[in-house]
């Protein structure tokens, strides 16, 4: 498979401080890769290196062929942060149509996607009368507007109930199978499972790359809570 994503020797200094170490990583073109660690360990930091709104202090991250942040990437690549990046303001679908108008693409696609993240029904309402779970689906639907190439995704389930947490990976799955490339950061370990490959992330540093049974093989854990624990002790021993 080819590489959507190379990451070579990422070093990134914020107020001062060292918070990724020299980071080496590969993201396969339509995979579902999981990026996992507790708070704090860098996740965040790598994920806004990838679509070019870090700067770094050396090393080198290539997207889709291209350096990280170039301008042809930005109708390529879709990102969602942490925090809702929607205008509460607007309706569902007064922000989907501004966003739609800003990636010049159909009208459709609003109706298309608003279907794809399970917000039928809700198209009229405020986004600031949304709960928690439905604005982090609303900045999902924005990030999928024009069906990029890679998607990158920081923490997209944080305050889904199990139903619509199971739907989501489904269609991050469907999405995969499509061509799309996803990089899906969480700090919640059971959701390794549903991930092709897992980026482990402890303290700024990659512990372990691998798809959930190559992990469990090499640490000889029966989960994956188990064999982030076993790299993590594996690691400091070194």
């Amino acid at each position: 498979m080819s590489t959507a994503i190379s990451v070579r020797a990422l070093v990134v200094v914020r107020g001062g401080r060292e918070v990724l170490h020299g980071i080496d990583l590969d993201v396969e073109s339509g995979s579902v890769t999981g990026l996992l660690g507790p708070s704090g360990s860098g996740k965040t930091t790598l994920l806004r290196s990838v679509v070019g709104a870090q700067i770094v202090a050396s090393g080198s991250v290539e997207v889709l062929g291209l350096p990280a942040g170039t301008p042809e990437l930005r109708s390529r690549v879709g990102y969602q942060t942490q925090a809702p990046s929607v205008y509460p303001d607007l309706t569902i679908v007064e922000n989907l149509d501004y966003f739609s108008r800003i990636l010049d693409v159909g009208q459709s696609s609003v109706g298309e996607t608003v279907d794809l993240v399970a917000l039928g029904g809700l198209e009229g309402q405020l986004a600031a009368t949304l709960s928690g779970g439905e604005l982090a689906r609303l900045s999902l639907a924005a990030a999928l507007l024009n069906r990029p190439e890679l998607v990158v995704l920081d923490e997209p389930t944080v305050g889904l109930d199990p139903v619509l947490r199971q739907g989501l990976w489904q269609t991050f799955h469907e999405l995969a199978e499509q061509g799309t490339t996803l990089l899906v950061s969480s700090h919640v370990m059971d959701e390794a499972s549903r991930c092709d490959v897992l980026a482990l992330l402890r303290d700024g540093r990659l512990l372990a790359t691998g798809t959930p049974a190559e992990l469990l093989e090499r640490t000889g854990s029966s989960d994956l809570d188990a064999a982030f624990l076993a790299l993590v002790e594996e690691g400091s021993s070194e």
